[in-house]
């Protein structure tokens, strides 16, 4: 008799809350924690701008707006993520690399590198180049690397060909590839590649 009292009381408990989670016309029902499902502050990926959507307003004339609206009033058109003028571009490294890949002649002829030449700059290059070049150009660029010795053809750096190539040559190789070589932009950031270059200079004068 005890154990079927407790079964019912169970039974009449889940009842319970299951029917405490239906929604209504004039109650929404309950929610545990609904800011962690519904963000109280602005949402800049969010633009709802109905102020209706999901409220229950008729009974609970307190509330301003249902909880799914997500617009700023105090910007233009409700909208939280300003949109940029027209025609802006973007400043920093991040700018858009505006040679071609076929651009080799024009970019060593107007890339210049905007680091100074110092002992620490080519410092960070060499470490760079030992870790992303090394393997294919070798230790003192020879194209005598690991990987060079397998896939014969990789060129040296103080050869008649390359020793006298612009800073603006290197750096175009680096970012876009040439022959077999793939291009390391997504590898390294601007700063960085225009270091390598300064390291990849002192090796074309050996």
């Amino acid at each position: 008799m005890k154990r079927n009292l407790t079964r019912f009381s169970g039974f009449v408990l889940a009842v319970y809350m299951l029917a405490g989670c239906a929604a209504k016309d004039d109650y929404p029902g309950l929610e545990y924690a609904p800011q962690m499902y519904h963000s109280t502050p602005y949402e800049p990926l969010s633009q709802i701008q109905n102020e209706e959507i999901g409220s229950w307003l008729d009974s609970n004339p307190e509330d301003e707006h249902g909880e799914f609206y997500n617009s700023n009033p105090y910007n233009a058109h409700g909208m939280t993520m300003r949109e940029p003028v027209a025609n802006t571009v973007r400043r920093g490294e991040d700018l858009p690399y505006r040679y071609a890949k076929d651009d080799l002649e024009l970019a060593a002829a107007e890339l210049t590198s905007p680091l100074e030449d110092s002992k620490s700059v080519v410092k960070e290059g060499k470490a760079l180049y030992d870790r992303f070049c090394e393997h294919c150009h070798g230790k003192t660029g020879q194209g005598d690397g690991l990987v060079g010795e397998v896939f014969l053809g990789v060129p040296v750096y103080n050869s008649a060909a390359l020793k006298d190539v612009s800073e603006g040559h290197i750096f175009h190789v680096i970012t876009m590839g040439k022959g077999r070589m793939g291009a390391h932009a997504s590898q390294l950031s601007v700063e960085e590649r225009w270091k390598v270059v300064k390291y990849v200079q002192t090796l074309q004068k050996q």
